[in-house]
């Protein structure tokens, strides 16, 4: 049932080093599209004092997820949920000291961003816990790395309502939730990882 994502070995130092700076240090993280599980299992050791959990909207990354979970020896992996970004009303988590996703903006149709913001301003509430975004993302002002131009082609052969966003259409969208960027790290393979909170 396990399931492996070559990336998650490439990507969760450099993403867990931009964590420790920006997630609060007790509470519950809500990471949504947690794919095969291996950044949720990586992370909730890593973050002992915070109380990890994963979601994802397909069954068999659920199962990948309880797999790992079940090899994992501590106690602050909880059990994955099924959730759909597109439909905040449904998701099974209502608090949360901060939210995660990674690389799920630009693999969804753009309807699961607008639910992403719209259900992390209500999760996160006044809290300034932040929502923590990995990917690829188009940049104002920014040249284009040429894999992120090929890697998006690609993306748009799968899926025509799959590609990388503009960063600045994040944080318009952002704004509409009384949210505001306030970090962006530039991140190996021309990743970046950006940080939105309560405005």
């Amino acid at each position: 049932m396990k399931q492996h994502a070559p990336a998650t070995l490439r990507n969760r130092e450099p993403i867990a080093a931009v964590l420790a700076q920006e997630l609060p240090a007790s509470g519950r993280v809500l990471e949504i599209a947690s794919g095969t599980g291996e950044h949720a299992v990586f992370f909730a050791e890593r973050f002992p004092a915070l109380e990890w959990q994963p979601t994802d909207p397909s069954s068999e990354a659920l199962a990948s997820i309880a797999a790992y979970r079940e090899d994992y020896a501590g106690g602050n992996l909880e059990v994955p949920q099924l959730l759909d970004a597109a439909d905040p009303e449904s998701w099974p988590v209502t608090e949360a000291a901060a939210i995660v996703c990674i690389n799920m903006v630009h693999i969804s149709p753009w309807e699961a961003t607008l639910g992403l913001f719209r259900g992390a301003a209500q999760v996160l509430g006044r809290s300034g816990g932040p929502l923590i975004l990995y990917g690829p993302f188009l940049e104002q002002g920014v040249e284009t790395a040429q894999s992120n131009v090929d890697f998006e082609a690609s993306l748009k052969v799968r899926d025509a309502r799959w590609g990388l966003r503009h960063a600045e259409a994040l944080d318009a969208l952002a704004a509409t939730h009384s949210m505001a960027r306030c970090a962006r790290y530039a991140l190996p393979a021309n990743n970046i990882m950006l940080v939105y909170r309560s405005a």
